[in-house]
């Protein structure tokens, strides 16, 4: 579904993404990162991640155009092969990768894949937020090589239907401004601890159909049905907001008019949900705070209790302080 559409007809439309400046900024860099067939994108790779294989001065760039988005997978995948059969370097611009998330395909376009002159493939994300010294912002780096890890789990259910199955890299490279001018620089990142954890994570997902099989018959999530009967649609599908969701998903601020509704403490983020245990309001943990309810022996409880007393004890002295 279109969440963008979803988010709008249910009066709470998604407020994030990159501004026009900042998307034209980065479709700018990477055009000239791939410039002249990608010549300074594979010394890049080369230097960086295979420093004793032949110079790239000459590499095939295969053309992955087809319809639709399946098509463009099965194009991606037969130039793969047709790559490591040809041997030598190779530089795919765009492709696009499937990965099964919850039963469902997901289509992937990764911004560049290399294949080396040994067969091996690797990821390239080329950023548009700077290196500063040989280093870059460090929330930055990890929401890139959290991307590149499903890229990278993408490409090896492309490689294990392969005889034999070619190398997909662990070490992506990571391309980035370098201090505050336009020229390229990059570095290898081990994504071997994300791609593990992204695993796992795919692992354990409901499938969308059991998801679907829960929902009462009839349930529609188009966008142009009465907003009365879309919320209610949207309301069957169960959710847990966080304020994370904010900069990731377009319905984030519908869940958390929903959250708040319910008073529910998971709005005030899953860090603040963990250390409260069982107490699921912000009802509930004021009552247990005060003493109304809760049980004396749970750690959390006698925690609230605890920090009520200290807060009540540091109010009483200020009020002394200033009213003697």
């Amino acid at each position: 579904m279109d969440k963008t559409a979803l988010a709008g007809a249910l009066g709470s439309p998604a407020a994030f993404g990159q501004s026009q400046f900042a998307l034209t900024r980065g479709n700018a860099f990477e055009a000239k990162v791939k410039a002249d067939g990608g010549a300074e994108l594979l010394r890049l790779v080369r230097t960086h991640l295979d420093p004793g294989a032949e110079p790239a001065e000459r590499a095939a760039v295969p053309d992955l155009s087809a319809i639709g988005p399946e098509g463009r997978t099965a194009r991606t995948a037969l130039a793969l092969r047709e790559a490591v059969e040809a041997g030598g370097w190779a530089l795919f611009d765009h492709p696009m990768l499937a990965l099964e998330v919850a039963g469902s395909p997901a289509f992937l376009e990764p911004d560049a894949v290399v294949v080396h002159p040994d067969g091996s493939w690797t990821v390239v994300e080329i950023k548009s937020f700077p290196m500063l010294d040989g280093s870059a912002d460090p929330a930055k780096v990890g929401a890139a090589t959290r991307q590149a890890a499903v890229y990278v789990l993408a490409l090896e259910e492309v490689a294990a239907r392969l005889t034999p199955a070619p190398r997909v890299r662990h070490d992506v490279l990571l391309v980035c401004p370098k201090d505050f001018a336009n020229l390229p620089t990059a570095a290898a990142v081990d994504v071997r601890k994300q791609r593990a954890v992204t695993a796992r994570q795919l692992a354990r997902l409901t499938r969308v159909q059991d998801i679907a099989d829960a929902l009462p018959a009839g349930t529609c999530f188009a966008p142009d049905l009465p907003k009365e009967q879309l919320t209610a649609a949207v309301d069957a599908v169960p959710a847990t907001y966080a304020p994370e969701c904010l900069s990731a998903c377009e319905l984030a601020f519908h869940c958390r008019q929903r959250s708040r509704a319910a008073d529910e403490v998971t709005a005030l983020g899953r860090a603040a949900r963990a250390e409260l245990g069982g107490l699921s309001t912000v009802e509930e943990v004021l009552s247990a705070a005060r003493g109304e309810s809760g049980d004396p022996a749970d750690p959390a409880v006698a925690a609230l209790r605890r920090a009520a007393a200290l807060r009540a004890e540091a109010l009483s002295g200020t009020r002394e302080a200033v009213c003697p």
